[in-house]
């Protein structure tokens, strides 16, 4: 039976006092027990939280009751196990950095597209579709005939924008990510340099997974998410991905097949890239994992409630 409930949230709105609002909201966290990250910036808020549902609901209805966030909307999904192991409450700079001053999709993002909408709007021939997200996490699913900028981070992205002319092929863009926090910045820049058509998923790839029906869905592959289930397929169903423990890229069974995979020292993707002190530490800290597993001990997940102060934010 699935016993945890996971939040996925944000909201783009003026939070001048943004680095007050992380005391009370990381006490009412931790008084109802829930995990995840949260992201406070100037700009407004993100994050994706997990524990018992009635916990959620609880701490949802705290974000609520500040009439900024009244109209707060989350996505929802079920797992048997906690997607993460520890509460984290952050002061940032952006909630999602592109790095790009002067940027606000409360009033310049694109328009909404309903996932219910989103398969008429692929089939527009005047439309380019493109997935603003980075490189490795395209690489594990995305819609057909989508392009792919290939970044490494999101702040890559305006300066593949300014250089990538298939974006002036036809004259609408229309731009996904993973739950929507992306996309609105992306189509807020790009009608700041001029795009005039511009649309994005509401909801993103996750909102158009939970609803749109697998026979009607246009989606191939898995979506990596941002917590310890790695990808979520159709339904947000728990994906087949595991993470490499020492490199955190997302692995496919077949690249745990591969002679280059050892449990928490490598995989294909970081083989070879490591020095003999990282190697040891790795190894160390494997030994530690294994160890304790064998002990029934809990060895991920110790509380973490480091003080940040405002000067001390980093992105």
């Amino acid at each position: 039976m699935a016993e945890f409930l996971t939040a996925a949230l944000y909201k783009f709105v003026e939070l001048s006092d943004f680095a007050e609002l992380r005391a009370p909201l990381l006490a009412c966290c931790e008084a109802n027990q829930v995990v995840g990250t949260i992201l406070l910036a100037q700009e407004g808020i993100n994050g994706t939280i997990a524990g018992a549902p009635e916990s959620i609901y609880a701490v949802l209805a705290f974000l609520r009751s500040d009439s900024r966030f009244a109209d707060l909307v989350h996505k929802e999904s079920y797992s048997e196990k906690l997607p993460f192991y520890r509460l984290k409450v952050r002061l940032k700079r952006e909630i999602v950095t592109m790095g790009v001053p002067d940027i606000n999709p409360n009033h310049m993002a694109g328009q909404y597209v309903k996932p219910e909408e989103w398969n008429k709007l692929l089939d527009d021939p005047d439309v380019v579709v493109v997935d603003v997200r980075n490189d490795y996490e395209v690489s594990i699913g995305t819609f057909k005939g989508a392009i792919n900028p290939k970044t490494k981070s999101f702040s890559e992205l305006p300066e593949w924008v300014e250089q990538e002319t298939a974006l002036h092929h036809k004259p609408k863009v229309a731009m996904f990510c993973t739950g929507g926090i992306r996309c609105e910045k992306s189509t807020a820049f790009l009608r700041k340099v001029g795009f005039d058509e511009v649309y994005h998923l509401e909801g993103g790839i996750l909102k158009y997974l939970e609803i749109v029906p697998e026979a009607e869905s246009r989606w191939e592959g898995e979506c990596f998410v941002f917590d310890e289930r790695v990808t979520v397929g159709q339904g947000l169903k728990p994906g087949d991905y595991e993470l490499c423990r020492a490199c955190r890229h997302p692995i496919s069974q077949e690249d745990r097949a591969s002679e280059l995979f050892v449990l928490g020292m490598s995989c294909p993707h970081c083989y070879g890239t490591k020095t003999e002190a990282q190697k040891q530490s790795l190894s160390e800290r494997q030994r530690q994992i294994e160890l304790a597993k064998s002990r029934d001990q809990k060895h991920i997940g110790a509380r973490y409630n480091v003080q940040e102060k405002p000067d001390e934010i980093t992105n």
